[in-house]
């Protein structure tokens, strides 16, 4: 783990409330892999005191730089929303354990709601040999990668063109109907079928969703939750979650166990 002050290289909108960063710090950028993160906190500022988990978005052309992408909910992102290139941020990571390894498959299918979308680009440039990470030579895992996004509204989408660019088919739906198929992103999921091994990022109630129906499909689920984080290390213990265990269920740090797990090793509430 690396912890740095890094240079805001870039600071554009995605979407309605939808902002990607690109933040120039080379080791960070050298070491992390897809579905890592990186703590961000705001310099010379107790307020909000604590940094906040971005997972990797997508690393610059020539690797120096890394993205992430956040949606403008609470304090601290409406606070980085000012933040302008030239200026600085606060970063520690890699943190948190990648995607899963897949082998060679015939499709991966990506399911992401709200901002799950986020871990997603850099894991299908991964998974399509496009990329390597940490050292690694780009090597294709999948013949294709698809995206199933789902947003309550046309206007949050954000980065479908570049999955798009990336070489992903995208599949959309929206709660309102706005954009693609009007419903939630796991009926779009369940009328296809089973297929390749799935992956998931969102809020619980979805993924707790999608663990049902990649189950029932027999299908392999691994998904990344998006769990608040202190100090994003493991010594706060505020980010645990419920694995299954011989004797009923026990406590896992989202933060250095995480943030992906098997979705059949997870205890649902």
């Amino acid at each position: 783990m690396f912890q740095r002050t890094a240079r805001v290289l870039e600071h554009v909108r995605l979407a309605e409330r939808t902002y990607r960063v690109r933040l120039h710090c080379p080791d960070v950028a050298a070491a992390v892999r897809p579905g890592q993160f990186v703590m961000l906190r705001l310099p010379g500022t107790s307020d909000p005191l604590l940094g906040r988990p971005f997972a990797l978005y997508d690393l610059s052309p020539d690797s120096a730089a890394l993205d992430v992408v956040y949606l403008v909910v609470g304090k601290m992102t409406g606070r980085l929303v000012d933040v302008q290139a030239g200026e600085a941020l606060e970063v520690w990571g890699p943190l948190g354990k990648p995607f899963p390894e897949v082998g060679s498959v015939d499709e991966v299918r990506l399911v992401a709601g709200g901002i799950g979308q986020t871990p997603f680009l850099a894991y299908a440039r991964e998974l399509l040999g496009a990329r390597g990470y940490s050292g690694d030579a780009p090597r294709r895992r999948a013949r294709r990668v698809t995206l199933y996004y789902g947003v309550r509204t046309a206007a949050l989408a954000a980065g479908v063109d570049d999955f798009r660019a990336a070489g992903v088919t995208v599949k959309l739906a929206s709660d309102d109907g706005s954009l693609g198929t009007k419903g939630f992103v796991t009926q779009l999921l369940a009328a296809e079928g089973p297929g390749g091994p799935v992956v998931g990022c969102g809020p619980e109630p979805m993924l707790h969703a999608l663990a049902k129906l990649t189950a029932g499909w027999g299908v392999s689920c691994h998904v990344s939750l998006e769990t608040p984080m202190a100090c994003g290390v493991g010594a706060c213990f505020s980010c645990v979650t419920k694995v299954k265990t011989a004797d009923g269920w026990d406590y896992k740090r989202v933060c250095v166990d995480g943030p992906v797990f098997d979705a059949a090793a997870l205890a649902w509430e």
